[in-house]
């Protein structure tokens, strides 16, 4: 009779990168249910606010961002992988405080013109830049060798906040942080990074935000 493999044994044949692709799956369901069940942020101080807008961020973009920290885990050790995954969520840490002063202090009256202002600028060629650079984890990598992982991860976290900030305005001033605008924001996220005609896929969101603009001013 064989005795059962012991767990260490079991986990020490699974390679370095799977336990981190698990590891990522579990943090992003675990941001997800909180998303789910945690309340709008609708009443909340500063410094709750953004803890939530965070582990937000973290469901909503930690699964467009994976490539890139697979992609670094295969040459990197597993702290400094964390560590480019800390300077990236640090980026959208900060963007929690303006997130914040928005949802607070400005009118709803300004959905309309936040809709407008990211169908615009879904059709830049500046959105067109940043959407390539989070599209390529690669080219990503090669042109930053040798720089550290809490750099590069802010890095990549600014490029994918020039991709992303309009949307998240949206977010913030239209969709008043909802489950369904998360939800469906996090989806065009992810297609216009990871899908092969994610740039087409952000032409026509901001297509359709554009619609959804004069609708909203005419309404």
């Amino acid at each position: 009779m064989t005795s059962r493999p012991r767990v260490p044994a079991i986990l020490g044949q699974l390679s370095a990168g799977g336990v981190m692709t698990a590891a990522l799956l579990v943090a992003i369901i675990l941001a997800w249910i909180f998303v789910v069940l945690a309340p709008g942020g609708m009443g909340m101080g500063p410094v709750a606010f953004v803890i939530a807008w965070t582990v937000m961020m973290a469901a909503m973009m930690l699964p467009s961002a994976a490539p890139l920290v697979l992609l670094y885990r295969l040459g990197a050790k597993t702290r400094n992988t964390i560590v480019l995954i800390c300077g990236y969520m640090l980026v959208w840490a900060v963007v929690g405080v303006p997130a914040y002063l928005a949802m607070e202090f400005l009118p709803m009256t300004l959905a309309p013109m936040a809709l407008a202002v990211a169908g615009v600028y879904q059709l830049t060629p500046l959105k067109t830049v940043c959407l390539r650079q989070c599209r390529t984890p690669a080219d990503f990598l090669v042109q930053r060798w040798g720089r550290g992982p809490l750099r590069l991860g802010i890095e990549h976290g600014a490029w994918c906040l020039g991709c992303c900030w309009a949307l998240m305005t949206v977010l913030v001033l239209v969709g008043m942080m909802g489950l369904a605008w998360v939800v469906g924001l996090a989806g065009l996220v992810a297609v216009e990074k990871l899908s092969t005609r994610g740039v087409l896929v952000s032409r026509l969101a901001g297509v359709a935000f554009l619609a959804a603009a004069i609708f909203e001013a005419i309404r």
